[in-house]
């Protein structure tokens, strides 16, 4: 599957408004009413990413829980992000209708791409001041 533009990836970010870009890849947090209910989201994204051989980085955090997707293979954003990502708003619409659970303040931060995309590496890390 082949990479998308940057004109592209714009435009099918209209498609799923609650993500957003984050480098080379895209991403989103659930808000859930607890922990147990986060637990059971991802149990039921990691049949759908199973299913479609497609796997995002997940992150929990009590009741959220933020997808991070990008096709490895292709090296960043694809088609396959944006239906899964569909595939898990809508999932997340069954378990938890608009309104049900009032929205926090997004505290999480930005998980950043495992990888560089020009070198490959994983991106290198500025050393606190002590």
């Amino acid at each position: 599957m082949a990479k998308l533009t940057a004109a592209e990836v714009d435009e099918a970010l209209t498609g799923v408004p609650e993500w957003h870009e984050s480098g080379d890849t895209i991403q989103r947090t659930f808000q859930l009413k607890d922990f147990v209910q986060a637990i059971e989201f991802v149990n039921r994204i990691a049949a759908v990413s199973e299913a479609a051989n497609h796997h995002p980085d997940l992150l929990i955090r009590y009741s959220r829980v933020t997808l991070t997707l990008a096709t490895h293979d292709a090296g960043g954003i694809t088609e396959k992000d944006f239906d899964l990502a569909k595939k898990a708003d809508a999932l997340h619409t069954a378990m938890v209708p608009p309104g049900a659970v009032k929205k926090k303040a997004n505290t999480t931060p930005t998980i950043p791409p495992q990888t560089s995309a020009t070198s490959g590496k994983p991106p290198v890390k500025t050393p606190k001041p002590k």
